[in-house]
């Protein structure tokens, strides 16, 4: 599958709180929280559910990942999303193994499959 998608109980900031403080101790940063119903709703479109979009990033594996290939770029910042699904609070991501999978550079995944295990860890924690 593309992606990794779990279910918690907690509410939407308690996750994106949680989700944020995992992240830290893996030393990945949220660049940007794009709130994409208020956004939406901001342009006057009638869109209710509850959706964040996370960019995360850890500076030294941006780093060494573009030094070794620019076109990864193109998948950086590393997306992570929370949001409300029927009820349910539902945080996910791309996994940066289908992603890179795009790239014809096999020396990226074993890469791709370390910061994918990393970020999949601080998900895991903040259920």
């Amino acid at each position: 599958m593309f992606h990794y998608t779990v279910v918690t109980n907690k509410s939407l900031e308690e996750a994106v709180e949680s989700l944020t403080n995992n992240l830290k101790n893996e030393q990945f940063g949220v660049l940007w929280q794009f709130d994409i119903q208020s956004k939406l709703q901001e342009k006057g479109l009638d869109f209710h559910q509850p959706y964040l979009v996370l960019e995360v990033c850890n500076p030294e594996e941006a780093e060494r990942v573009l030094t070794q290939n620019l076109m990864a770029g193109y998948f950086l910042p590393c997306k992570i999303v929370v949001y409300e699904d029927e009820g349910k609070v539902k945080i996910g991501l791309p996994r940066p193994t289908a992603l890179i999978e795009m790239i014809t550079d096999r020396s990226l995944k074993e890469f791709a499959a370390d910061i994918e295990k990393r970020l999949i860890e601080c998900i895991d924690q903040s259920i």
